[in-house]
C-alpha cells in the first residue's frame, strides 16, 4: 500500500512539472495566504486505534521561488485537528451520582516544504507538493461530576494532561482555481505519516507510527511575486 501511494505521488510531481514545463509562457507568477478546513481520517491499525476521524482548520502560505517562479514553490503553514473527542459516562455505587470521563486529544502541526505546479495567472492550477512537519499530540481527560440544571455548578477536576512531540511528513495533491489572481479555491487530498510517537491514550511506554489521510478546502488571496517565462535575455 506505501508502495502505491508514493508511486502515485511521483507520477501527479512528475506529470504537473512536465505540463508546466511544456505550458508555460510570459506570466506573473504569484504566491498566496488562506485559510483552509480539514477533514482527517486515520489510516492504518496504529491511528485507527488511539483516534477517530476528525474536523480542523488551518492556515498557510505558498510563494515561488526566483527562476522558477512558475513551477516551484516554498510551502509554510499551520494547523489544529481535533482526534478524539469523547465522553464516557460512569455511576458511583455509593451515591449514584452519574460522573463523566471527557477526553479531548488534538494534534497540531506545523509543516514547511516545496510544492510543484502552477503559480502563474492560469485558471486551473494543478500542484503537488511534500513537507515535513514537527507534530504536538496534546491530550487532556477530565473527571466531571455535571449538573443537569446549571452546567457552570458541575464538579470538574482534571485527571491527565499528557503532550508529545514528534516528527513527520506529508505528501500531498491539489488543485487551485485561481480568479482574476486575486482569489484562489484550492482542494486536495494529503497523505500524513508521524514517527515514533508515544502510545497517546493509557499506560505504557508503546511507541506507534500514525498515518492519516486529509481532505481539505481552501480559500486565499493571491498576491503577484515577481516577473517569469520564456522571455529572452538581452
Amino acid at each position: 500500500m506505501h508502495q502505491n501511494i508514493y508511486r502515485v505521488f511521483t507520477f501527479c510531481m512528475l506529470f504537473t512539472l512536465v505540463l508546466f514545463l511544456a505550458g508555460s509562457s510570459t506570466a506573473r507568477a504569484g504566491g498566496k495566504v488562506g485559510i483552509y478546513g480539514i477533514r482527517m481520517v486515520p489510516y492504518g491499525l496504529d491511528a485507527e486505534q488511539y483516534s477517530r476521524p476528525g474536523w480542523g482548520f488551518g492556515v498557510h502560505g505558498v510563494a515561488p521561488f526566483p527562476k522558477v517562479a512558475n513551477i516551484i514553490a516554498g510551502t509554510v503553514g499551520f494547523e489544529i485537528v481535533n482526534l478524539l473527542n469523547d465522553t464516557e459516562n460512569f455511576i458511583d455505587d455509593r451515591t449514584n451520582l452519574r460522573i463523566e470521563q471527557q477526553t479531548d486529544q488534538n494534534f497540531y502541526r506545523l509543516y514547511v516544504g516545496v510544492q510543484v505546479g502552477g503559480h502563474g495567472n492560469g485558471f486551473f492550477r494543478p500542484h503537488a507538493g511534500i513537507n515535513v512537519a514537527l507534530l504536538d499530540y496534546r491530550i487532556v481527560t477530565d473527571v466531571v461530576v455535571p449538573d443537569d440544571y446549571n452546567r457552570e455548578q458541575e464538579i470538574r477536576q482534571k485527571l491527565r494532561e499528557q503532550e508529545k512531540l514528534a516528527f513527520g511528513y506529508d505528501l500531498s495533491m491539489g488543485l487551485d482555481l485561481n480568479f482574476s489572481n486575486t482569489v484562489a479555491l484550492d482542494g486536495g487530498v494529503r497523505y500524513l505519516k508521524s514517527f515514533s510517537v508515544p502510545q497517546q491514550l493509557g499506560e505504557g511506554s508503546v511507541r506507534i507510527h500514525p498515518e492519516y489521510f486529509q481532505i481539505y478546502i481552501s480559500i486565499g488571496a493571491s498576491f503577484d511575486i515577481l516577473e517569469g517565462g520564456n522571455d529572452n535575455e538581452e
